[in-house]
């Protein structure tokens, strides 16, 4: 009995070894990873099929060549396949060089936030949540800017 949990606690010591540790964890997070972007695959593939028909719904219904839906509401669907190309952008590229790109991250929060400012609805929400996400974009827009103006000075260094 005393054998099989010296050898349970030696196999479990060789296993958090700090390199062995370390790369089960980023093996597992490759896998995550991985995961995730066949699952946007499948979430952009069934969005863009979505609109696909529904703009041929509204384009083929009498009046013909209008769209029965405001154009804010397609253009919200337009967007929301733009935000998962993004994601996708952002999980292909970690999965290629190991590390998240603050730049992509912080692109692809400006699109989401411009899509909520484009779809804003002036009757279920306030001015001053239409001020807060100028604020948003704002903030935003700055890190962007610093990010891009530092990584532009260390490539020239």
């Amino acid at each position: 009995m005393r054998s099989i949990w010296e050898k349970l606690i030696q196999n479990l010591s060789w296993f958090f070894a700090d390199d062995i540790y370390i790369s089960s964890i980023r093996r597992f997070e490759k896998f995550v990873s991985k995961v995730l972007s066949a699952a946007i695959l499948i979430v952009i593939s069934v969005a863009l099929i979505d609109l696909i028909l529904i703009l041929a719904k509204d384009l083929l219904q009498e009046p013909f060549g209008f769209f029965n839906r405001a154009l804010i509401d397609i253009f919200g669907l337009f967007l929301n396949i733009l935000i998962a190309l993004e994601l996708l952008e952002n999980i292909t590229v970690y999965l290629q060089e190991n590390t998240v790109r603050l730049e992509l991250v912080i692109a692809t929060s400006l699109i989401a936030i411009a899509r909520k400012i484009i779809i804003f609805d002036f009757n279920k929400f306030s001015n001053s949540d239409l001020i807060a996400l100028g604020i948003a974009i704002l903030a935003l827009s700055i890190s962007y800017w610093l990010i891009k103006r530092l990584n532009s000075q260390l490539r020239s260094s």
